[in-house]
């Protein structure tokens, strides 16, 4: 079993207090925290390698891109997947609509979701069905 106060040891942003007490962000829908590794790495590229990934030729747009890819390929391995099967996106919002406007609903077609989702979750669907004529459940 997890150890979760070891595990917030790692996010710098939790050592914080508000109003005398330790915080606790809830809302990682919208952004979520970095742990200390991340801040690192992100701080890492951008002293070492920042540049347009795929975008150029030259040196940093390069190392920048071989990075990019060398991320890739790591997620594929963990997920054991292949490369060309994954997507980096900005947050799971823009996930989730490029796979409802990716797909081919026609009228009639269901999808099915659950009362208890974020918007972020249910509007895209809505919208799809608006367009098409699919029903939402």
């Amino acid at each position: 079993m997890a150890d979760f106060s070891k595990i917030k040891l790692d996010f710098p942003i939790l050592k914080q207090k508000i109003n005398g007490r330790r915080l606790v962000y809830l809302d990682s829908a919208a952004t979520s925290q970095k742990p200390r590794h991340v801040i690192d790495a992100e701080k890492e590229f951008y002293e070492t390698i920042n540049a347009n990934v795929a975008r150029s030729v030259h040196y940093l747009s390069e190392k920048a891109t071989e990075a990019y890819e060398t991320s890739r390929k790591r997620v594929a391995d963990f997920i054991n997947s292949d490369e060309n099967e994954i997507i980096f996106v900005r947050n799971t919002t823009e996930a989730i609509n490029l796979i409802a406007n990716c797909l081919d609903f026609k009228k009639d077609d269901e999808i099915i979701t659950t009362i208890m989702e974020h918007h972020s979750n249910l509007v895209p669907w809505q919208v799809i069905c608006e367009k098409t004529g699919a029903k939402l459940k």
